[in-house]
């Protein structure tokens, strides 16, 4: 990240797990070595936890601090590669649609979908590949998944929820609050949802995930989600809330293709946090 424009601007915070067991204490220590060399930011600050909190807990941990002292903030994970200009778009988001009560997250990340997007759009919900938020926003967030569930198989838009069935959203809910996943996605997802929030999104993808190699934690080899970076400025400007057909359909279309080819879980990058 520090190669973006506006990383020189930026604090960094890095939160670190624990170590699982013994056998992963050396790795956590490298880790965590490497992490006192990174540079290119206004300030690099490390948060280091003695226990292993799963990513799940983490997150929500890092994002509570954030919370006391910023009133915006970015989460990116470290199997994340950023274009150049991952920064510039999430932060001119994040101002733009400062005091947009409607408005939950600016997201970098969109699905390799095989119809073409506007600049910028969007979309009901949030999602958790490389994104800003505030606050405000963050308040919504409900931990209770049997809560989110109960306000959702009543909800009059539950067919959107998991675009037209395609997307196993309900089911991940479900998982989660049985133990089978502890993802915070999932809840973050629906807890947007069922406020009426909505999510800002490039036309380009500004994130590639690199954790679907079977080296990441939580996922299997993967190729569903591949994107090349934008390799321009992707500008925002102030535009209606409101979904974006042109890119609901598009999503729509990717979830069902992907939903009929079904290589082994093509949405188990939503259990993160397991």
């Amino acid at each position: 990240m520090a190669d973006n424009r506006e990383a020189i601007r930026s604090d960094l915070h890095i939160f670190l797990d624990g170590a699982k067991g013994k056998e992963d204490e050396d790795q956590v220590a490298r880790t965590r070595q490497e992490a006192k060399k990174i540079k290119g930011f206004c300030k690099v600050c490390i948060h280091s936890s003695e226990s292993n909190r799963g990513l799940s807990k983490s997150i929500l941990a890092g994002i509570q601090y954030i919370n006391t002292i910023s009133s915006s903030w970015i989460v990116v994970e470290d199997d994340l590669e950023l274009s150049k200009y991952f920064l510039e778009f999430i932060n001119d988001g994040l101002q733009c649609y400062l005091d947009e009560p409607a408005v939950a997250t600016i997201h970098g990340y969109v699905y390799p979908t095989a119809k073409k997007l506007p600049d910028t759009y969007f979309l009901k919900g949030a999602d958790c590949w490389g994104w800003g938020s505030w606050n405000r926003a963050w308040k919504v967030f409900e931990a209770d998944g049997r809560r989110l569930l109960s306000s959702l198989q009543n909800h009059p838009e539950l067919k959107k929820f998991t675009f037209k069935g395609n997307a196993p959203f309900l089911g991940m809910l479900k998982d989660q609050i049985e133990g089978k996943n502890d993802s915070w996605a999932i809840r973050w997802y629906a807890s947007t949802f069922l406020a009426g929030m909505y999510t800002l999104y490039p036309g380009k993808s500004l994130v590639r995930n690199i954790g679907l190699d079977s080296t990441g934690t939580h996922c299997d080899t993967n190729n569903t989600y591949e994107v090349r970076l934008a390799e321009k400025k992707i500008f925002v400007s102030r535009m209606p809330i409101m979904e974006n057909p042109l890119g609901r359909e598009a999503f729509e279309i990717f979830f069902r293709e992907r939903r009929l080819t079904n290589n082994k879980n093509p949405f188990s990058w939503f259990l993160r946090g397991k």
